[in-house]
């Protein structure tokens, strides 16, 4: 029995018309992975529902029948180190990696994704369109563009869909340097009818998004996800999740969410609720009330993110029925100080009552996620953390407590977007790992190695484009890129720049020409707010 076969699918692909569009949708990693990810379960399910797009899926492990002659191939984009396998996918299926090399008998290469969306520029040299925004919004528009002009040249392809809000085509765009390795001196686009911004696009409405496909090959075994929220009202300041999905969107509990449950529960007992602040929606207690019903007893439940001040005894013993041992929360920092500089609307006293609430409705543990290396941090502010973990661990002595810990990255169009990555980061996270771990609290860092990777790629230009290309051939390690940088010295600016420098406000971004919620003005507004300019 084949992995595709073993599906379930709560939607009905529809036939296809004689002259239906091959299509190959890939998602650059595993079945297991892919199948998992909502966004690539929505894109997928999109094109399986029109008449006139044929679409087979690709991953790097299987895949469908796939067409001789597609004429799109789409990827899905979703995590940054991935791209190794974009470019392995692309010459498995004979297609140059550059687009500049691609001539009209091979097709169009788009993508979309989070990556994407936050910053395209590392990539733009190897894709021909690039989808800037929501899929509810921008996926028939682009098929529909595409029928349009399907006959015509690959330039008047791209050039035609160039004008279609959300679409950006890279090649179409100038991005002139100070000098070979020193700052963009401007980024234009190379004819005078195209759009000098192009401006991500928002779908608004509040009937979210819910799993199109259930299995138990997933990474998460026949999980059914639906999105409860969209974006997260707190506007942390350094929050990419936030600033890049504005405005925050709740789905309707009447019309959305509960049909949505209903369907996932005729084919499976195991529920995700998704949302960067799940625990915000305004009908949450109504939700927990609905799904706390008897008939669903056998139903497993997890919530991907809970914000502190909404965990209540009634939530954790809700969980605990529903078969979830832990919660896991953001607090950042146990610095009074830095919360304020981030935004982070939290007090101590919230962090511990949560815990206490954990325990007392019956949970086991408690995960807390932390950063270091923020702007104005100082080893005053890691002591304020080491003594947070202490109090909350006195509270709640029965809860195993965790503090999984990053390392700040600076994310486009954020209010910290011109800080770099703080160097003293990986001591900082060895100091809270030693202190920690004599009051008994189990820390897990994330790799300070690998945020220095996600740091450039984070605030990468296409000169980049070069430097991943070298890398994918030396491995994805720190050393490798290093090794790239040095042989590219001249060519590109060093790693310090990317990663480590503070940028000035006002130079010109790599992104400085696609537009999301927020003006780079009102970006400035907040960062001014936290008085550390």
């Amino acid at each position: 029995m084949s992995i595709f076969s073993q599906e379930k699918l709560l939607f009905t692909p529809t036939s296809k018309d004689i002259n239906a569009i091959p299509l190959i949708f890939a998602f650059p990693n595993e079945y297991t992975v892919g199948i998992t990810s909502l966004g690539y379960q929505l894109v997928w399910a999109n094109f399986c529902s029109r008449p006139d797009v044929d679409v087979s899926r690709l991953f790097t492990d299987i895949h469908e029948s796939l067409p001789r002659n597609p004429e799109l191939v789409g990827f899905s984009f979703s995590w940054e180190l991935d791209y190794v396998n974009i470019l392995n996918l692309l010459e498995f299926l004979g297609i140059p990696i550059h687009a500049k090399d691609r001539n009209e008998n091979h097709p169009l290469i788009f993508g979309g994704g989070p990556v994407f969306t936050a910053n395209p520029e590392p990539f733009a040299d190897f894709f021909d369109v690039i989808l800037l925004g929501d899929g509810e919004v921008l996926l028939d528009s682009f098929i529909n563009s595409y029928q349009e002009i399907r006959q015509e040249s690959r330039f008047s392809k791209l050039h035609y869909l160039a004008k279609i809000e959300g679409i950006y085509i890279p090649n179409l765009f100038e991005v002139n340097y100070q000098q070979e390795d020193g700052k963009i001196d401007s980024i234009k686009p190379l004819n005078s009818d195209i759009p000098s911004f192009v401006e991500k696009q928002t779908y608004r409405g509040n009937i979210l998004s819910a799993s199109t496909v259930v299995t138990e090959k997933a990474a998460w075994e026949n999980i059914y996800m639906v999105e409860v929220v969209r974006s997260c009202p707190e506007m942390c300041r350094f929050c990419l999740a936030s600033y890049l999905t504005l405005p925050f969107r709740t789905a309707s509990l009447e019309k959305s969410l509960i049909p949505a449950i209903e369907r996932g529960l005729k084919v499976t007992n195991r529920l995700g609720l998704l949302g960067a602040s799940v625990t915000q929606h305004p009908e949450f207690s109504g939700l927990i009330d609905y799904l706390g019903k008897s008939e669903f007893d056998d139903v497993r439940v997890s919530i991907a993110s809970v914000r502190t001040n909404t965990v209540t005894e009634k939530l954790a013993n809700f969980l605990k029925k529903r078969d979830t041992k832990s919660i896991t929360i953001a607090i950042e920092s146990g610095s009074s100080k830095i919360r304020e500089i981030i935004n982070k609307k939290l007090e101590n006293e919230e962090i511990i009552e949560a815990a206490i609430n954990a325990q007392a409705g019956g949970l086991r543990a408690i995960k807390f996620y932390g950063m270091v290396g923020l702007p104005h941090e100082d080893y005053g502010d890691l002591d304020a953390t080491i003594e947070m973990m202490k109090a909350v661990k006195k509270a709640a002595p029965r809860l195993k407590i965790t503090l999984g810990c990053s390392t700040f990255v600076p994310k486009s169009h954020t209010p910290f977007q011109w800080f770099g990555v703080n160097q003293d980061s990986k001591k900082r996270l060895q100091y809270l790992q030693k202190n920690l771990g004599k009051i008994g609290v189990d820390f897990r860092p994330e790799s300070y190695n690998w945020s220095i990777i996600q740091g450039l790629i984070s605030r990468g230009d296409r000169r980049l484009s070069k430097l991943l290309e070298l890398t994918r051939n030396y491995g994805d390690t720190l050393g490798s890129y290093k090794r790239a940088f040095k042989e590219l010295k001249g060519q590109i600016p060093p790693l310090d720049y990317y990663v480590h420098q503070n940028w000035q406000v006002g130079q010109v971004l790599p992104w400085q020409h696609l537009k999301t919620a927020l003006t780079e003005e009102t970006l400035v507004k907040h960062l001014e707010s936290t008085g550390i300019r």
